[in-house]
């Protein structure tokens, strides 16, 4: 069983897009921007497949999804997209990219962390106390968490988000949620930034209590190529659903500003 599934094209220009989802996600996230992005850009738009019959083992590191990644974009025979990773798929991209540079113009990392816990010249966002806790809510008692996360990262004023993300995110099988979550939060890839050449666009919103603005400005400094840390004044940690407008004011400038760059019409 693939890694990826359920795999679409949407729109129609000489620049591809591709969209990567995070943890407990589904491309259903993406539905507030897709509109306005497919009026000019070529959308590659696909699911983690967290439900499937897929050895849990492969979410042990982000490499085999990296893998995964780059045999899709081959695989359809892209060159030069530009790469929109929420969350985890921030980090997927930056390995996906140093890995094969060739595919990637652009690298737009929203609400992405290359490491979610404290240490004494770093700031993470979370204990090893919270973190174990969270392991352990999820190993034993994944709906009842996923219910009170969710809220947590969307905002319990946003019902219709809530909702959308709440049924891909309980769908997810138990055993890779687990794999996954142990990757996500006990990992650690800011060594991987000392190799990102491709230039990169960091979206953070400025109330995230997953992703602290700390940890922006971490990556801005960390990674090795051109990046650009762009701020949004919102709460939360998914700005496509809660705040699509703010973030596509970024993305048309991010999208311009590539297109100068690489001559792309």
């Amino acid at each position: 069983m693939n890694m990826i599934t359920n795999v679409r094209i949407a729109g129609k220009g000489e620049q591809a897009v591709v969209l990567s989802h995070g943890y407990g996600g589904s491309q259903s996230t993406w539905d507030h921007v897709v509109a306005h992005l497919s009026q000019r850009y070529r959308l590659l738009l696909f699911d983690w497949n967290f439900k499937g019959a897929v050895d849990a083992s492969k979410y042990s590191s982000f490499t085999a999804m990296a893998d995964a990644l780059i045999a899709l974009i081959d695989q359809l025979n892209l060159k030069g997209t530009v790469f929109l990773g929420h969350s985890m798929s921030g980090m997927i991209g930056c390995v996906a990219s140093v890995k094969r540079p060739d595919l990637f113009s652009h690298l737009v990392l929203i609400a992405a962390s290359p490491r979610y816990l404290n240490s004494d010249d770093y700031e993470g966002g979370f204990e090893r106390a919270e973190i174990d806790n969270v392991l352990s809510n999820i190993e034993f008692n994944f709906l009842a968490w996923a219910d009170t996360f969710i809220v947590l990262v969307i905002g319990a004023d946003d019902p219709i988000s809530v909702e959308k993300l709440g049924t891909s995110f309980k769908s997810m099988r138990s055993e890779i949620a687990l794999a996954l979550a142990k990757t996500i939060f006990l990992g650690d890839m800011r060594h991987t930034l000392d190799k990102v050449e491709v230039p990169c666009t960091i979206v953070q919103v400025s109330n995230d209590f997953v992703a602290p603005v700390s940890v922006g400005r971490y990556m801005q400094s960390r990674i090795k190529g051109e990046a650009t840390l762009e701020m949004i004044d919102s709460d939360g940690h998914f700005p496509q659903l809660t705040v699509p407008h703010k973030l596509l004011e970024i993305l048309d400038r991010v999208m311009a500003s590539n297109q100068t760059v690489h001559g792309v019409p």
